[in-house]
């Protein structure tokens, strides 16, 4: 017995020192599979090395988290989970730089999340990882950048000289809900200051935006009833897509007419259940809106906040280097604004994307009760991390981690499967069973007995049974149906002779016969 309690208790040690060396060296892989691999457009790294800083959407959450007091969240699995979310109305989805395109059940979740449960979208990309999204609503994706000689901004360097410029760096001045072809003209002149943005009264106002390398997009005609479809922002008339170099004159490169940047897709009367007073829940009407934007960087770091944006080298329009090399700016050009209708500084994109995100949601439902309009923490900003490309290490815990999501949309009962899992991991290595100290000695007087040996004379009755039972199956009967059946029936289900015979026949088979008879009802049916 010694000896046994020794032996369990080595496995146990065994067992558990190889659980603790295979998390080791779990993290260990996930660590260098990660390393090589810079995260961006994450609204959560602050401390990225170099220029890798603003690329990042932390100014983003932070100004939308601790400045306008939405309750901020992340999602890492995938976006099917869109309708399961509470108070879908009230939840706006943020999806910036996809590394990989949605596949059709991803893009069919948040076309429905729009369009059935009236939620919130901004899809900023610049490629054609969005298009299947986009088509879903009636949108395309160009395949290469945007160029444009007109209406790109300056670039200085550390020291204030002017950088190459790119005329893929555009600038536009951009409505929050209003077509731009739609406005009159002082509505189009006029600049939304920070004094309209935080009284929610920019219908009849533009704000400028800067881009980085935008691709564009353009609203395809189809027959839609249900949608209302405004162009938020474009390029300039000289704008074309560079797919092959950057001369205006390759045909290659194809004018689109009108450039699309921005574009805004409304579903009004959608029907949702939220609180119309203190105490009551009822329905009421909701609009669903998805936003595209023809780049992602508008809302990384060094676009989104002014200052960093300073440090970057963006140039405002008072700068020289406008007027130095013969190009206009957002407040010089007859198409931008006029700085006698207000401010026409450049206060980073966060001005015009706060506003756009508040004119999204439902403060301005009157249906809807003024304990949630009233407070900005009632809705929901949801980052969507699950776009991002995993590396071929961490792709399976990423996955794991995601169909564990899957199972459920509720925070306690995801990380109580989790725990689950750890503890039946734990239990299977500690509980070892305890075996008896015996030795295994053979009987040779015993050998031949076997107490449960079929009786000879029931071999042609349990191959009768067994056959019946495979015919039964094969016409897919239930018991009593079969009963039910006369012998004729069976029989023409049956057809081979041999087998007729097994089953009608009252005569005895020899062992021989049945081996024979064997192989056929096996291949009966097949």
């Amino acid at each position: 017995m010694a000896e046994a309690e020794k032996s369990k208790l080595s496995v146990e040690k065994k067992l558990l020192a190889g659980l603790v060396v295979s998390i080791l060296l779990s993290t260990t892989l996930i660590v260098l599979a990660s390393s090589s691999k810079e995260t961006v457009f994450s609204p959560y790294v602050r401390d990225a090395d170099g220029a890798y800083q603003y690329q990042q959407l932390t100014k983003m959450r932070d100004s939308l988290g601790d400045g306008d007091g939405y309750d901020i969240y992340n999602t890492m699995s995938t976006p099917m989970l869109v309708n399961d979310w509470q108070d879908p109305h009230r939840t706006m989805l943020i999806i910036t730089a996809p590394e990989k395109p949605f596949d059709a059940a991803e893009a069919s979740a948040i076309h429905d999340f729009v369009t059935e449960k009236g939620g919130k979208v901004i899809l900023a990309a610049s490629s054609t990882n969005a298009q299947r999204v986009a088509e879903e609503f009636g949108v395309l994706f160009f395949d290469a950048p945007v160029s444009d000689s007109k209406w790109f901004y300056e670039v200085a360097n550390e020291v204030g000289e002017r950088e190459p410029p790119q005329e893929t760096r555009l600038w536009s001045v951009a409505s929050v809900s209003e077509d731009i072809d739609s406005m009159d003209e002082a509505s189009l002149r006029t600049p939304c200051t920070e004094e309209l943005v935080a009284n929610a009264q920019t219908e009849n106002c533009r704000m400028p935006v800067l881009f980085h390398s935008p691709t564009a997009i353009q609203v395809l005609d189809i027959e839609d009833d249900s949608r209302e479809v405004n162009v938020l922002a474009s390029a300039s008339d000289q704008a074309f897509v560079a797919r092959s170099g950057f001369d205006i004159n390759n045909v290659a490169n194809p004018k689109t007419g009108k450039t699309d940047l921005i574009v805004r897709i409304d579903y009004p009367g959608i029907e949702a259940y939220d609180k119309v007073s203190d105490k009551d829940i009822d329905k009421i009407d909701v609009t669903g809106s998805i936003v595209f934007v023809s780049d992602h960087s508008v809302l990384a770091n060094h676009l989104w906040d002014e200052a960093d944006a300073d440090l970057t080298g963006k140039q405002q329009c008072g700068s020289d280097l406008y007027q130095e090399n013969g190009h206009t700016c957002w407040s010089t050009d007859p198409s931008g604004l006029v700085s006698a209708q207000g401010d026409t500084k450049w206060s980073g994109n966060q001005l015009y994307f706060r506003a756009l995100i508040r004119d999204m949601m439902e403060f301005d439902n009157e249906e809807l009760s003024t304990t949630v309009t009233r407070y900005n923490d009632e809705f929901n900003i949801v980052f969507d991390e699950s776009r991002h490309v995993s590396s071929a290490v961490t792709q399976p815990f990423t996955e794991a981690i995601g169909a564990v999501v899957l199972l459920t949309s509720d925070t306690y009962l995801k990380w109580l499967i989790i725990l689950n899992l750890f503890a039946l991991l734990a239990i299977a290595i500690m509980v070892v069973p305890e075996k008896e100290n015996w030795r295994h000695v053979f009987d040779l007087t015993r050998f031949r007995e076997r107490p449960t040996k079929i009786d000879s004379s029931l071999y042609q009755v349990r191959v009768r049974e067994a056959f019946l039972s495979k015919v039964r199956q094969f016409n897919d009967l239930t018991r009593d149906e079969f009963v039910r059946k006369t012998p004729a029936e069976i029989m023409q289900m049956v057809r081979e002779p041999r087998l007729v015979e097994l089953v009608s026949s009252a005569r005895s088979y020899s062992n021989e016969e049945l081996r024979e008879i064997i192989p056929i009802v096996r291949r009966w049916g097949n």
